[in-house]
C-alpha cells in the first residue's frame, strides 16, 4: 500500500524560504514521520508570500495530487499585511469546507498576528483558528512559529522566516500533531 499523502498547503514558511529544498518544512516533516516509523508523502504546497486567498484559489490545482491528509499553514502574510481578519476567516473557511467535501483530514495551522495592528486586530486575528477547528472539528496546532519567532538562533537575519534550526524545532514541535492526525485518521 502506497504512503498516504499529506499536502502541505502554506505560505513562504511551507515553500521553505531561505532554506533548501531538503531543509523546508514539508521535507524536515516527511524526513521525521519516516525516522519515527510513519510512512508518509508530503506534497509541499507552499508559496512565499502567499495569503488565505492565493491558498483558496489554488486548492483545486493542489488537490489534483488526490491527498488524504493536509496540514493547512495559511495567514502570516494577510496579518503583516494588516489584511482584513474577516476576510482570512472567509477564505480559511473555504479551504476547510473544500477539504472536508474532498474527504482530506486536515490540521489547521495557526499564525499570530503581529502587535504593530493594534490589539483589536490582534484579538480578532488570532481567534480566526480556533473558531474554524471547532467548526470544522479538526485538530489545531495553534502557532506555527512556537518556539521559534523572535529567536535570531532560529531566524533568519529578516527575523520573520525560520533558518534550518527553526525549521527543525517547528518540526519537533509539530510533528506529534501531524502523527496524531495520520493516526486518527488511519482508524476511521
Amino acid at each position: 500500500m502506497a504512503a498516504p499523502k499529506i499536502l502541505a498547503l502554506g505560505d513562504s514558511i511551507t515553500a521553505g524560504y531561505g532554506v533548501r529544498p531538503s531543509e523546508a518544512l514539508p521535507a524536515r516533516l516527511e524526513a521525521r514521520l519516516k525516522a519515527d516509523g510513519v510512512a508518509a508523502e508530503l506534497v509541499n504546497a507552499g508559496v512565499s508570500g502567499d495569503t488565505t486567498a492565493g491558498g483558496l484559489s489554488r486548492l483545486d490545482w493542489a488537490l489534483q495530487d488526490k491527498p488524504q491528509y493536509a496540514f493547512v499553514e495559511l495567514g502570516a502574510n494577510d496579518a503583516l499585511r494588516g489584511l482584513d481578519p474577516k476576510a482570512a476567516y472567509k477564505n480559511l473557511d473555504g479551504i476547510l469546507a473544500r477539504l472536508k467535501s474532498a474527504g482530506v483530514k486536515t490540521l489547521l495551522v495557526g499564525m499570530k498576528a503581529p502587535a504593530n495592528w493594534g490589539q483589536d486586530y490582534q484579538k480578532e486575528f488570532d481567534a480566526i483558528y480556533p473558531a474554524l477547528a471547532e467548526k470544522y472539528k479538526v485538530p489545531l496546532y495553534p502557532f506555527i512559529l512556537e518556539g521559534v519567532a523572535l529567536d535570531p538562533k532560529l531566524t533568519q537575519p529578516d527575523g520573520l522566516h525560520p533558518n534550518p534550526d527553526g525549521v527543525n524545532e517547528m518540526v519537533r514541535r509539530m510533528a506529534p500533531a501531524l502523527e496524531r492526525l495520520l493516526k486518527e485518521g488511519s482508524a476511521s
